[in-house]
């Protein structure tokens, strides 16, 4: 029995010793991973601290390559470049020059609608024809119809002059927009000519296209530049052997589908001084004034070579008097491709003739075959 309970004494005190030990174990154990646990935030620190002065040193890295001259020189290229825009739509769009000025409307609705009988009264006024041209391909316009082409510019008086005429006589095919007034040039001949001009103005025809070009303005300012297509018209026709040698490069030019010519101009603006834009119009009404035969005479020459280009279209003009006769008579005098014979019809007035560098006036002549 005292044995028995030795036994299990002695047992009991191992099992005691075995806890004491295995506590003393997890005791010692337990310390070893707290400095662990706590040196883990110090660690994430100088992580973040590492990575924060990283991108501190990228930033000096991207300052130090800065420099003061690249901007400066991106400002001046996109400066020059909002210059170089500037200049080159202000030369597209011609010499700027003062605001336009439209047509009254009274007097535009007078010119553009004058009285059938008054035309078939004054006729041809004492006018110059145009000259016809024969066998040349014909001249077509934007759409495909007959072109009336004019060259001309504002500061031109004998230009000035032919315009009224021009408005007439296409009025009667079609309709303008956007026509404005303007004066010859206050230092050339017939100074500050009243008239229209073609800049900027718009046309509409079922029969005909109009293709004008001003080339320059009051000031002699460029201001429309003819194509390479419309180069050749005037290179060819507003020259010998279609005009004389003295009347070369005259205007005001027209060419109506290559088979009329009109070089210079038909009446004298002497007839127009001392004028406004009204008395001209309203002078339209009297088939006796000079003002109406000068213009009126010069639009039913113009009517009659249209009514040709467009084959009689529309009827109820170009069957209208005097259209027949005088259609009549533009069909007696051509120049042809085979070699025409040339004659000189002398005008009481000058011509404008453009010369590189200058515009002069010379005596009126132009070549007119016979």
């Amino acid at each position: 029995m005292a044995k028995a309970k030795s036994r299990k004494s002695t047992a009991s005190q191992r099992q005691a010793a075995q806890s004491q030990a295995r506590a003393s174990s997890a005791s010692q154990r337990r310390p070893q991973s707290a400095p662990a646990q706590a040196n883990q935030p110090q660690a994430q620190v100088r992580t973040s601290a590492s990575q924060q002065q990283a991108r501190n040193n990228q930033r000096k890295r991207v300052r130090s390559n800065w420099r003061p001259g690249v901007t400066v020189g991106v400002v001046l290229l996109i400066f020059a470049a909002i210059i170089g825009v500037f200049l080159f739509v202000s030369r597209q769009s011609g010499t700027p020059g003062p605001a336009p000025t439209p047509v009254s409307s009274g007097a535009l609705q007078t010119v553009t609608h004058v009285d059938p009988t008054i035309l078939a009264a004054v006729g041809t006024g004492g006018t110059t024809a145009p000259q016809a041209l024969h066998g040349q391909p014909s001249l077509k316009g934007p759409t495909g119809k007959p072109e009336f082409f004019y060259f001309g510019a504002e500061y031109c008086p004998y230009c000035a002059a032919q315009r009224w005429a021009v408005v007439v006589a296409l009025s009667r095919f079609g309709t303008f927009s956007h026509l404005n007034q303007s004066t010859s040039s206050s230092t050339d001949v017939y100074p500050d000519t009243p008239t229209f001009t073609f800049y900027q103005s718009s046309y509409s025809s079922p029969y005909i296209d109009f293709v004008s070009v001003e080339s320059q303005d009051r000031q002699q300012n460029p201001l429309q530049m003819p194509t390479a297509e419309q180069q050749q018209i005037i290179s060819t026709y507003d020259a010998p052997p279609y005009v004389s040698a003295q009347a070369q490069g005259s205007i005001p030019f027209i060419d109506i589908a290559n088979q009329y010519l009109v070089s210079g101009p038909d009446y004298s603006p002497q007839v127009l001084q001392g004028l406004n834009w009204q008395e001209i119009a309203n002078d339209l009404s009297n088939q006796d004034s000079s003002v109406a035969k000068g213009i009126l005479g010069t639009a039913n020459y113009l009517t009659a070579a249209i009514c040709q280009a467009t084959n009689q279209q529309p009827a109820q003009v170009c069957s209208a008097n005097p259209i027949p006769q005088i259609e009549q008579s533009l069909g007696k005098a051509g120049v042809g491709a085979g070699g025409p014979q040339l004659g000189i019809v002398e005008r009481p007035f000058e011509a404008i003739v453009r010369r590189p560098g200058r515009v002069v006036g010379v005596a009126g002549v132009v070549g007119v075959a016979v």
